[in-house]
């Protein structure tokens, strides 16, 4: 069974901030509390719009936290700032200006140049690349024709739906062993919460979950350090 990480996406404590354009709470004291209390990583998406983390934060964090992963489309500001700032992981995720958050997985079916232009870039300034796809195993193909190291699967309709039925978690079961078998490392993400990881996080091929809305909403209530050390207990109780 792959050892699992947490990594802590903290996009939603610079949206606070920014709700008042001031300088707190500060993205940065957010990510060094949760190492402290066991993240394995620190997730940021500097999407195109700037509508949360801000250039300066992608700065600040790729200097002083231990693992960065930094979530980005393929705008070439982003890009570049990517490039030269070298962060441990890079995802690729879609963007679109309308949407609240990320909803669905890139779309594979005919990869744009810009995608694989993006990938280059990315592996030669010495990123980890990995690519935010929704489980379907034509599409994991897909990526991994495209090179990748990583994939994370979209685990928004399990989210949505785990309550009703099991369908979803399946579908991710299966997609995580056909990554696995091919050579590719397995994250997962989005709508993931208190209630409802266990059984995502047991997942054996599933080697790394990336969690932010659940564990700031939780933090608002508890405190940055405890939210996180909850989320760590129920994470790797699930492989126990």
């Amino acid at each position: 069974m792959t050892p699992q990480r947490l990594y802590v996406n903290i996009d939603h404590v610079a949206t606070v901030r920014e709700a008042r354009r001031t300088n707190e709470p500060d993205p940065l004291e957010a990510a060094r509390l949760c190492e402290a209390a066991g993240a394995d990583g620190i997730t940021v998406h500097l999407r195109e719009d700037r509508r949360h983390i801000q250039d300066a934060d992608v700065e600040r964090l790729a200097g002083a936290v231990r693992v960065l992963n930094l979530e980005l489309a393929t705008s070439p500001d982003v890009l570049a700032i990517a490039c030269r700032l070298r962060p441990y992981q890079a995802t690729i995720v879609p963007e679109r200006r309308e949407e609240v958050t990320t909803e669905g997985g890139l779309d594979l079916s005919r990869p744009a140049p810009r995608l694989r232009d993006t990938i280059r870039r990315l592996d030669e300034a010495g990123a980890r690349v990995s690519l935010f796809i929704d489980p379907d195993l034509a599409v994991l193909d897909t990526a991994k024709d495209l090179g990748v190291p990583a994939i994370e699967l979209h685990t928004g309709r399990y989210a949505h739906t785990w309550q009703r039925d099991g369908r979803a978690l399946e579908e991710l079961s299966r997609a995580a062993r056909h990554a696995a078998d091919m050579g590719l490392a397995v994250h997962a993400g989005h709508g993931l919460t208190y209630r409802n990881v266990t059984p995502v996080a047991a997942i054996p091929q599933i080697e790394e979950l990336n969690i932010g809305h659940s564990i700031v909403s939780r933090a608002v209530m508890v405190g940055m350090r405890a939210a996180v050390e909850e989320m760590v207990h129920v994470v790797r109780g699930a492989r126990r």
